[in-house]
């Protein structure tokens, strides 16, 4: 969470809120990038995009080192923004090996969408996906 204030301006009680609830796990969270980040590395946007994963490897990686793993979107440079796991597909197609994001069988894994909120104290832009959308808000309402 520390490192979420560091890479974050003008946070909300509603980030505490969901980070108290949802992390780690499969929330991604949309806030006004803090000016640690150049402006190059939230895509000229002003924003960041902020996790905690459950998952152990990169979780293992950020505390051995202290500082959190950042990572550009899954798209190709002027096409549209993906926002899950087949978006991404149809864009980069087999330039990569492999998609994390589905499990052995092929279905899709619990963390392929991501909800976010857009700036200080509004519900922005939510998409259902791993948590569903009324629970998100239940969280926000109490």
């Amino acid at each position: 969470m520390s490192q979420a204030y560091e890479l974050a301006r003008d946070t909300d009680p509603l980030l505490d809120k969901l980070a108290d609830r949802f992390w780690p796990g499969p929330l991604t969270v949309i806030v006004r990038a803090g000016t640690k980040l150049p402006l190059r590395s939230t895509a000229n946007t002003g924003n960041v995009a902020l996790r905690v994963p459950d998952a152990a490897i990169p979780r293992a990686v950020v505390e051995r080192f202290g500082l959190p793993i950042t990572a550009t979107s899954a798209n190709l440079q002027g096409a549209q923004e993906c926002t899950h796991a087949a978006a991404v597909r149809d864009q980069i197609g087999d330039r990569i090996p492999a998609d994390y994001r589905r499990g052995p069988d092929g279905t899709r894994a619990a963390d392929d969408d991501c909800r976010s909120l857009a700036g200080a104290g509004a519900l922005g832009d939510l998409r259902e996906g791993a948590i569903p959308t009324h629970e998100i808000v239940m969280v926000l309402q109490r």
